[in-house]
């Protein structure tokens, strides 16, 4: 009989937003089943931009004494049962893509994982909201101010956050709903938000492509629908 799904949720902060060269310092996850927390400093290696520290306040000295990542890695290991969905806002486009490449670089075998990423499940279920930042969700969930930008304090937030969002769905109909095409029909943001995709005005269609909103990957089927409609 195959185990039940673990939700983890889960939160890197990183030197910067490019996986194949920035790296994780600090990793944090929670389980709710058991109610355990996870959280690491991991030292990277390589400097910390000042610009890096301006958002998460993560300094070089707060990491020189920190193992490296293939410590933390066993560690994570240790923390998360093989039947583990690691959820995490941002997951498919920014967690997973790091922490894949870190595994990689430290030489130990990623489990086989499953991921939910709960920015797509607000973007997909909840268009009727102008932003989908977990800070944005959390004031419209009602949920306190954390320290914003710190592993564990998200993980927290983004747990309340997500059970609110999908009520008492299980994480196996979760998966399942994210799994099922959406049929896009309507702007889903911008100024133009909850318009018919046909009815938006060429000239901003062409605004989103030069400003390169078209280039993220969550926009794809957008912009495949705008030129299915001769717009773009």
């Amino acid at each position: 009989m195959a185990k039940q799904l673990r939700p983890i949720y889960y939160d890197t902060e990183t030197t910067g937003v490019r996986n194949d060269r920035d790296r994780i310092i600090e990793l944090a996850a929670f389980d709710p089943v058991e109610n355990r927390t996870f959280c690491k400093f991991i030292n990277p290696g390589i400097p910390i931009p000042p610009e890096a520290t301006a958002i998460h306040h993560i300094s070089d000295a707060m990491v020189t004494d920190a193992p490296s990542f293939n410590v933390i890695a066993e560690e994570f290991i240790a923390f998360c049962p093989e039947e583990t969905v690691l959820i995490a806002h941002n997951n498919d486009a920014f967690d997973k893509l790091f922490m894949e490449q870190e595994f990689k670089r430290a030489g130990v075998a990623f489990p086989p994982y499953r991921f939910i990423d709960t920015l797509k499940w607000a973007r997909k279920y909840r268009p009727d909201l102008p932003r989908h930042t977990l800070q944005s969700l959390r004031e419209v969930y009602g949920f306190a101010a954390n320290q914003a930008h710190r592993a564990l304090d998200d993980v927290i937030i983004l747990h309340q956050v997500f059970s609110a969002m999908i009520d008492d769905r299980s994480i196996e109909k979760v998966i399942e709903r994210l799994a099922r095409p959406q049929i896009l029909s309507k702007m889903p943001f911008g100024k133009h938000q909850g318009k018919m995709l046909a009815d938006v005005p060429k000239d901003y269609v062409g605004w989103l492509a030069s400003s390169g909103a078209f280039d993220k990957a969550e926009n794809n089927e957008l912009k495949e629908n705008f030129q299915k409609l001769g717009l773009l």
